[in-house]
C-alpha cells in the first residue's frame, strides 16, 4: 500500500500513516527544536496549571479549558522528548494556537461569557503569549528543512 498520507515503516514494510512517521534529524538543529518545543510548551502547561490553581478552576468552562491546555500541553512536551513524529509536532503547535486564539478572544468577544482586559493577569498573560508564539516559531523552524528534504525527493512512480 502506497500513496498520499502513507509511509512504509520500519518492520518488514508494515504501512503507517505519514503523520506518525518520525521528522528525522538532518543535524542538531532538528533534534534542538524538538527539545525547544517541549521545554515551551511544558511553560505554557505550567502557566495555564498556576493560572488555573490560582482562581480560572473557579470560572465555568473556561476553567475546564485551561486544565485541558494544561494537560495537553504537558502530554505532548513528554511525547516530543521521546520521539519527532510529525503529529507530535502539529499538536504542539495547535495546542500554541488554540491558546493564542483563547487568549484574544477573551479579550475581545469573550470565551464562554469570561472577559479580561490587557495583559492582565500579569505577568502570566505576557509570559504565555510569548512562550505560545516561541512555540510556533520553533516548530515552523524545525518543519522547514524537513519539508525542503521532502520537496527535493523524486517522485515515486507506482508501476
Amino acid at each position: 500500500m502506497s500513496g498520499p498520507g502513507v509511509t512504509a515503516g520500519r518492520s518488514g514494510g508494515a504501512v503507517r500513516p505519514a503523520l506518525w512517521a518520525a521528522v528525522r534529524p538532518s543535524g542538531p538543529l532538528e533534534a534542538a527544536t524538538r527539545v525547544i518545543t517541549a521545554g515551551l510548551l511544558a511553560g505554557s502547561g505550567y502557566i495555564h496549571l498556576h493560572l488555573y490553581l490560582d482562581g480560572y478552576r473557579y470560572i465555568p468552562t473556561v476553567g475546564n479549558l485551561f486544565l485541558v491546555q494544561e494537560a495537553g500541553s504537558f502530554a505532548v512536551a513528554l511525547l516530543l522528548l521521546v520521539g519527532g513524529a510529525l503529529v507530535l509536532r502539529l499538536a504542539a503547535a495547535g495546542l500554541a494556537t488554540g491558546a493564542l486564539v483563547g487568549f484574544v478572544l477573551s479579550r475581545t468577544s469573550g470565551v464562554a461569557g469570561f472577559t479580561e482586559r490587557g495583559w492582565n493577569p500579569a505577568p502570566d498573560a505576557l509570559a504565555s503569549v510569548l512562550v505560545e508564539v516561541a512555540v510556533l516559531l520553533i516548530v515552523a523552524a524545525g518543519l522547514v528543512p524537513a519539508a525542503l528534504r521532502l520537496a527535493r525527493r523524486p517522485a515515486r512512480t507506482v508501476a
